[in-house]
C-alpha cells in the first residue's frame, strides 16, 4: 500500500464537547482539518468525539500523542465551568496549570475594562505551552509538544489552523481521483479486490450511494503519484465496462451511504 514506499505523517483530531455528543451541535471541524492537513502532506488517521470529562480527555491525549505525529483538539478552552480541555492537557503531560503571561497580556489588551475573572481564566495553560494566535476573538490556543489545542467554534478553529499550518512538517501530499458507476458493491466487490491487488501503490475506497431510487458506487483512488493513480483508474473503467455498467469521472452528486 501507499505507506510501504512513502511513510505517512499522521494526525488525530479530538473533538471535545458534550454538545457534540448530545446532538445539539454538529461538528464542522473534522472535515476542514482533514482537508487542510492533507494539503500539508499529513494524513488524518483518526478522529474522536470526547465528553467534557477530565479523565477521558487525559486518556485520549496521552494515547494519541504517542501514536500519531500530531494531535489537534477542538473545543473546551472558553471561559465557562465546563471548559476543561486546557487543564486536562496539563494533567496529561504531568505539568503545572498556570497563568500564561503572554496570553494574559493579549486578553487584557483586548477586553480592557470588560475583563473579568472568567475571561482571564482563558490565559491559564500548561507550563511550557506555546501560544496559537486567535485573530478572531483573541483568546489564544496553545501547543505543547505535538498537541495543538484549539477553540471549537469553526471560524476560530479555521483561523487558528490557517495561522499555524505553515509550521507543520508533512510528507508527500495524497492525491485522488474518483470514478462513479451505476453498478452496486455486490456486483463489483470481487473484481474490485483484484484491481486493488494489481495496484499496491494506491488505495481504492468504495463508497455506495443512492440516487433517483437506484444504488451506485463512488470509487476513490488515492496515492502520492499521478501515474499509479491513472493506471488504477483505467483498470476501474475497464472493469465497469466489462461488467456492463456505466462509468463517469468525478464524485456522483448523491446521498452517501455509510459502510
Amino acid at each position: 500500500m501507499i505507506e510501504k514506499n512513502h511513510p505517512v505523517v499522521s494526525a488525530c483530531v479530538l473533538v471535545i464537547g458534550n454538545e457534540v455528543l448530545s446532538g445539539r451541535t454538529v461538528d464542522a471541524n473534522i472535515n476542514f482539518l482533514a482537508s487542510g492537513l492533507n494539503a500539508q502532506g499529513i494524513r488524518l488517521m483518526e478522529a474522536r468525539v470526547i465528553a467534557d470529562d477530565e479523565s477521558a480527555i487525559v486518556s485520549a491525549v496521552n494515547e494519541t500523542r504517542k501514536k500519531y505525529n500530531y494531535v489537534f483538539t477542538t473545543g473546551g478552552i472558553g471561559s465557562t465551568h465546563d471548559d476543561i480541555t486546557a487543564q486536562s492537557v496539563a494533567r496529561a503531560f504531568g505539568v503545572a496549570f498556570v497563568r500564561n503571561g503572554a496570553a494574559e497580556e493579549i486578553l487584557r489588551k483586548h477586553y480592557a475594562f470588560e475583563l473579568n475573572d472568567a475571561r482571564l481564566s482563558m490565559a491559564d495553560m500548561p507550563v511550557g505551552a506555546e501560544l496559537i494566535d486567535n485573530p478572531v476573538s483573541k483568546a489564544p490556543g496553545f501547543k505543547i509538544e505535538n498537541v495543538y489545542v484549539m477553540a471549537g467554534v469553526p471560524a476560530i478553529t479555521r483561523a487558528m489552523f490557517d495561522g499555524l499550518k505553515h509550521t507543520l512538517a508533512g510528507g508527500r501530499i495524497l492525491k485522488s481521483r474518483t470514478v462513479n458507476t451505476d453498478l452496486t458493491e455486490g456486483v463489483i466487490a470481487q473484481h474490485l479486490g483484484l484491481v486493488q491487488q494489481a495496484h499496491p501503490d494506491v488505495e481504492i475506497g468504495s463508497y455506495p450511494f443512492f440516487r433517483v431510487k437506484k444504488f451506485g458506487v463512488n470509487l476513490v483512488v488515492r496515492g502520492v503519484d499521478e501515474a499509479p493513480i491513472d493506471k488504477a483508474v483505467a483498470d476501474l473503467l475497464k472493469m465497469i465496462a466489462d461488467l456492463g455498467g456505466k462509468a463517469g469521472e468525478g464524485e456522483a452528486e448523491t446521498e452517501s451511504i455509510s459502510g
